[in-house]
Parts: C-alpha cells; structure tokens; sequence
C-alpha cells in the first residue's frame, strides 16, 4: 500500500486490474470499451442538446430525462479515465484520494440514477392516472425541488460509508479487482473491524436498491390499475407504451446492480472475471443503453435527432 518517494515522503496507493488474463490483449479490449464510451457520451449528450434546442421538450417528462442524461454522462466520465488509462497505457496506479474520489462520484451516480427513475415513475402515475391535474402538480418549480431533493439525498447517501472506510487502516494487499473504486472491493483490503460500515451498507441498500424498485413498482401497479379501467384496449396499449422505456431503463440500472452485489456478497471465491463482467456490465449498461432506449421508444426524442443529423430546422 506504500511506496516510499524519498527519504521523507510517502504515498498511498492502489493498483486497479484491468481484463485478468488477458493483459496482452489490453490494446485490442480497449476497442469495444472506447466505442461503448463514445455511444455513451454521443448518445446522452445528444439527447441534451435536443431537449434544450425543442421548447415543445420542456415538459416534467423530458426534464427528468435530461436529469437521467446527465447522470449518465457522469457515471462515463468517472470510469473513462481509469478504464482506458488501463487498456492504453498500463496505467493501473491510482492514489488514494483520487480512489476515494472516484468512489464518491461513481456511487453518487450510480445512486443518483435510480433516485431519477424513482422521480420518472413518479412522473408517469402522475401522467396516466391523473392526466388532468398533470401540469398543476408537476410545476417547473416542483421538477427543480425533485432534482435539488436527488442530489441531496445522494450525497447524503455516499458521504457516511466513504469517511466510515477512510478512517479505517489499510494493509496487505492493494489490488483491487477492477478497473475503477467500489466500495464493496475496497472494503475487503481494511484489516480492521468492519462491523459498522458492513451495517450501514445494509442499511443504504435497504433504502435505495431495495426501497427504490418497490416503490417504482408500486407506481406501476397503480397505473396498471388505472389502465385497466380504461374501456378501449387501444388507449390501454398506448398508456403501456409510454412506459416501456421506462420499464426497460429501469431493468437495465437495477438487473446489474443487484447481480454485482450478489456476486461480491456470495460468489466471493468465483474466478475474478466473473468480477470483473459483472461490475463493467452495472457501470457501462445504463448509461450506453438509456440514449438507445429513449431514441428508439420515444417519438419526439427520435424525430427531433433524425431533423438534427439531417441538418433540418428543427
């Protein structure tokens, strides 16, 4: 964990892993990964630049969406670095604070990102099953306070484990089994009583990984109640519709984040790799899959890019 600099000064450090096993195929794995960053960020940023260009796209729906972009975006950004500074340069070192860093923004993402498809699910019982009171109850000022209320509860969220595992002393090894900071592969190098963090990580998955889903699935089971009433099987399909991506951005987040916590809390002795697959999976899904989803599942969002490629007036 140390390396000792000069007579006087040490530094912290950790080593991240890139692929196992296949370090001599690095130059040529990098591929896949950099055109999965490059749809990442084309795609998310694409989709803000039609949201903020077409007026007709500021309604709660399209506002929470540009959230998600955003949140995408970030989550792409906190990885990039360290996964391609692994496959193009063998830069595997990383210090401590820029770990604990990376361990902020990564989780504050990745938790960010479900609060957002809380707040969309929201959105969307609000938009079927009280249509008429729809722009009354979700106000620009009533958008703005959701997203301030994310933010918040995500910091919230992330400060307490990151300064719980901060004060607690490090020794042995300082590999870490991916290419990135998580705190359930950090937490297993401290050599001190972990009883606390290992508690308040239940907790917090209680609260957002477990809490979340339910109460999406909730609102869902809500609005299917209120589509079923509805007479014409038409409309009930074109309620389901609006949905469907939202269905999907939801099974993309929460399918990987529950598979890597399962892995690392019962496959703890699988081949690295399996590691490895599942938490790029939970990290790169979403925010590849979410542009894709919204561009091919929702109309307006589909017809305002094909006018912006195609160098139309929007």
């Amino acid at each position: 964990m140390l390396l000792v600099t000069n007579s006087t000064q040490v530094r912290f450090y950790f080593i991240l892993m890139g692929i196992p096993g296949f370090e001599v195929f690095h130059t040529w794995i990098s591929i896949p990964f950099c055109c999965l960053y490059a749809v990442s960020i084309t795609g998310n940023t694409t989709i803000l630049a039609v949201i903020r260009a077409e007026p007709s796209l500021r309604e709660p729906m399209y506002l929470f969406l540009s959230m998600l972009a955003l949140t995408d975006l970030g989550l792409t950004l906190t990885t990039l670095p360290t996964v391609m500074g692994i496959f193009w340069f063998s830069a595997s070192e990383i210090s401590f604070e820029a770990c604990f860093a990376q361990f902020f923004f990564l989780h504050g993402f990745s938790f960010m990102e479900s609060s957002v498809l809380l707040a969309m699910s929201f959105d969307r019982y609000v938009a079927i099953c009280h249509p008429l009171h729809y722009v009354s109850i979700l106000t620009n000022r009533v958008v703005s306070r959701i997203g301030i209320a994310i933010i918040c509860r995500c910091v919230v969220a992330v400060l307490p484990p990151l300064f719980l595992l901060k004060r607690l002393p490090f020794c042995g090894s300082n590999h870490l089994s991916h290419s990135y900071c998580l705190h359930q592969d950090m937490i297993r190098l401290v050599c001190a009583d972990t009883t606390i963090n290992n508690w308040y990580g239940f907790v917090l998955a209680l609260l957002i990984i477990t809490l979340d889903p339910l109460l999406i699935v909730f609102s869902y089971a809500l609005i299917l109640r209120s589509v079923l009433r509805v007479g014409s099987q038409v409309e009930r399909l074109r309620a389901l519709n609006n949905c469907l991506s939202h269905i999907l951005a939801v099974l993309v987040l929460f399918v990987p984040m529950v598979g890597l916590s399962m892995t690392h809390r019962f496959a703890k002795h699988a081949p690295p790799i399996v590691h490895v697959i599942m938490a790029n999976i939970y990290v790169l899904a979403p925010p590849v899959m979410n542009p894709i989803i919204y561009s091919v599942k929702t109309k307006q969002i589909r017809r305002r890019i094909f006018l912006l490629f195609s160098h139309r007036p929007l």
